[in-house]
């Protein structure tokens, strides 16, 4: 399975385009089936960026909402948070996509576009929040890697 990896900086041209890394495409492309979009694009929940997500991936967040009752709020709140917002996105032969002036003004896009792989899906921050998110998510990471365990045999196991 193709993943994401690394973070890729890139700008807007004139016309308000922007290329996804080659990499980023060649992993996109791999995952694609025939007639579906090559990428979801969606405002993150949790942070000030947007959310790419293979069609694939993106099918896989159904399962949550189908197993609510369609009649409820709770299948209501969760249908419209996911797909309300989406975005299905194809790139032109060079590569590049239009980002949504919604999403681009979720996460302050200007000029300078940010590329941060995480595995099976990425996102697109504005570069110095993109810089600070993966600082933060650095210094948490240690902490959670550095917690003293008190049964290692829960580590061999």
């Amino acid at each position: 399975m193709s993943v994401f990896l690394g973070t890729h900086q890139n700008r807007f041209d004139a016309k308000g385009r922007v290329s996804i890394p080659a990499s980023f495409r060649a992993a996109l492309r791999a995952q694609a089936q025939p007639e579906e979009s090559l990428v979801i694009l969606r405002p993150s929940h949790l942070h000030p960026c947007i959310e790419a997500w293979p069609s694939a991936a993106f099918a896989t967040l159904a399962g949550p909402v189908e197993s609510l009752d369609i009649f409820s709020d709770d299948h209501d709140d969760l249908a419209a948070s996911l797909y309300a917002d989406a975005y299905p996105i194809d790139a032109d032969k060079e590569g590049r996509i239009i980002l949504p002036d919604v999403l681009k003004r979720h996460a302050n896009l200007v000029d300078e576009i940010s590329f941060m792989g995480l595995g099976r899906v990425f996102q697109i921050w504005e570069p110095e929040a993109g810089a600070r998110r993966r600082e933060e998510a650095r210094t948490r990471a240690r902490r959670m890697t550095s917690r003293p365990t008190t049964n290692t045999s829960e580590l061999a196991s």
